[in-house]
């Protein structure tokens, strides 16, 4: 039998834990942590001899105190310090909850992105929350973001539905992007009655002219089984890892395939697809068991 001191002690050892461990799911992890997660492999049909490093970030959500525009600076210093050949942002800049002291304004997100630095350059997918959060292209049914234009105003290279042939060495390889899967939302005042993607994933492998490797840029992984096996691999952010995860598994997350795509390295067919943990937090500031990632593919 526990005596009543016995009790109160359990009682209060119990909620000293849960107290320090929602202080480290609401403070730490998603402020003070940051991983570097790194991929090495040669997918099916990538070029012989072709060596090529990627430096992934997504879903930055820029927003006080938990991701500033200090932070997403020193984020990129340490992204730099990775020495990728090129560096891939997979969308989500605005911020996607309530429960901040203020909001980032995206000429500062962009420009602190814009102290990214690769040989083969920086470039950008748009994702969901840069569509939501922007009433006017809501209200448009398209066009663009306020997000496409700071990135486009920093020289970023915002990519929707396109597809580009980069070179190393001698040796080419097609980047291409998706525009975001979720971007019009429906509601009688955008005279929508469901959720619309603006995303063309056939007329974007149509831009593809020769046999060179394709990376694809999608914020949403739920595209990829879809993906042609003539993609060597697909880059995605948009699950966070589920935020919460454990055991290698989410309790929530915001795809309709559920932890299939949660986060990590998938192979199905033969088809590779990377998801990111991203960086900041959507709908409540927390993180456990998913710390805050910059992902570093190397190909070849």
């Amino acid at each position: 039998m526990i005596t009543r001191r016995g009790f109160f002690k359990v009682l209060g050892g119990s909620v000293a834990g849960v107290m320090s461990l929602g202080g480290y799911a609401f403070a730490y992890e998603p402020l003070a942590r940051l991983a570097i997660t790194r991929y090495q492999l040669t997918p099916p049909g990538w070029t012989p001899g072709l060596k090529l490093r990627v430096v992934a970030l997504a879903d930055l959500h820029a927003c006080e105190p938990w991701m500033s525009a200090s932070r997403i600076a020193a984020i990129c210093h340490r992204a730099n310090e990775l020495e990728g050949d090129v560096t891939v942002l997979l969308g989500d800049y605005a911020a996607g909850m309530n429960m901040v002291t203020q909001y980032v304004h995206s000429s500062q997100w962009s420009k602190a992105l814009a102290t990214l630095q690769a040989p083969l350059g920086v470039h950008a997918v748009m994702g969901n929350h840069d569509w939501w959060e922007d009433r006017t292209a809501q209200k448009n049914g398209g066009m663009e973001t306020f997000g496409h234009r700071a990135l486009a105003d920093v020289g970023i290279a915002v990519y929707g539905n396109r597809a580009v042939r980069l070179e190393k060495d001698g040796r080419g390889f097609w980047l291409a992007g998706l525009e975001d899967q979720l971007a019009l939302l429906p509601g009688r005042k955008w005279g929508r009655t469901q959720m619309l993607g603006l995303d063309d994933l056939d007329g974007t492998m149509a831009q593809v002219t020769d046999d060179a490797p394709v990376v694809l840029l999608a914020h949403e992984p739920d595209i990829f089984p879809r993906v042609p096996e003539r993609v060597s691999l697909t880059l995605s952010g948009h699950t966070h890892g589920g935020q919460i995860r454990l055991l290698g598994r989410s309790p929530i997350v915001p795809s309709r395939y559920g932890n299939r795509y949660a986060y990590g390295h998938m192979i199905e067919q033969g088809r590779n697809i990377i998801v990111s943990g991203g960086l900041g937090c959507s709908i409540a500031p927390v993180r456990f068991g998913v710390p805050p990632e910059i992902v570093v593919i190397d190909l070849g």
